[in-house]
C-alpha cells in the first residue's frame, strides 16, 4: 500500500509486516494532533521507517494540543539501541511523553496499538507477531482500546530514563 493516491477509507489490511507498516503510516498521515501508542518492546520494525518518524514529527510540532503518548514496556533497549522515535521524544519532550507500566497485568500484556484523534486504530493481540486488524476511522472499535489504553497510562510510571538532561 502507498500513500501516493487518496487513502481508503474503512479496514485497513493488517495481515503481515509490510501491511502494518503501511497501516501504521497511513494512520499517522491521518491523525491532527494526538496519537498514542503502546508496545512491549519498542526495535526497528515498529516506528523507525523515515515516513513514521516525519508524521510524528509533523505531528508533535502542529502547535498548540499536539500530544503523542507512548506506553512502552522496556525503555531502557529502545534507548541503548538509539531508537529514532526516542531521540526524536528526546528532542520534543513537552509534545511526547513516554512511561512505563508498572503493574503485572500491565507488564503482562503482550499487545500492541496504535490510537488516533481521527479514530483511527491499529490492534496487535501480539506484538510479537505480524498481525492485526486497523481502521482509519471506527470509534465503535476505536473506543474500549482507548479506554484501555488510558487505564494502563494513568497506573504507568514516567520514564525518567528518556528524559534529557538539562546542564
Amino acid at each position: 500500500m502507498t500513500l501516493d493516491g487518496p487513502v481508503p477509507d474503512g479496514p485497513l489490511p493488517a495481515g503481515d509486516a509490510e501491511q502494518l507498516a503501511a497501516a501504521r503510516l497511513a494512520l499517522l498521515c491521518g491523525a491532527r494532533r494526538q496519537v498514542d501508542i503502546r508496545l512491549p518492546r519498542l526495535d526497528d520494525s515498529h516506528y523507525a521507517g523515515l515516513g513514521e518518524i516525519e508524521q510524528l514529527r509533523r505531528l508533535a510540532t502542529s502547535g498548540r494540543g499536539a500530544h503523542i503518548r507512548v506506553l512502552l514496556n522496556d525503555p531502557a533497549s529502545a534507548l541503548r539501541d538509539g531508537h529514532r522515535l526516542i531521540l526524536l521524544m528526546q528532542r520534543l519532550p513537552s509534545a511526547i511523553q513516554v512511561r512505563v507500566p508498572v503493574e503485572e497485568t500491565d507488564l503482562g500484556n503482550p499487545s500492541a496499538c496504535l490510537l488516533t484523534d481521527a479514530g483511527g486504530y491499529l490492534f496487535q493481540p501480539d506484538a510479537e507477531r505480524p498481525q492485526g486488524r486497523a481502521a482509519l476511522a471506527d470509534r465503535p472499535a476505536w473506543a474500549p482500546l482507548r479506554q484501555q489504553f488510558d487505564e494502563m497510562w494513568e497506573r504507568a510510571e514516567r520514564a525518567r530514563m528518556l528524559q534529557p538532561l538539562d546542564l
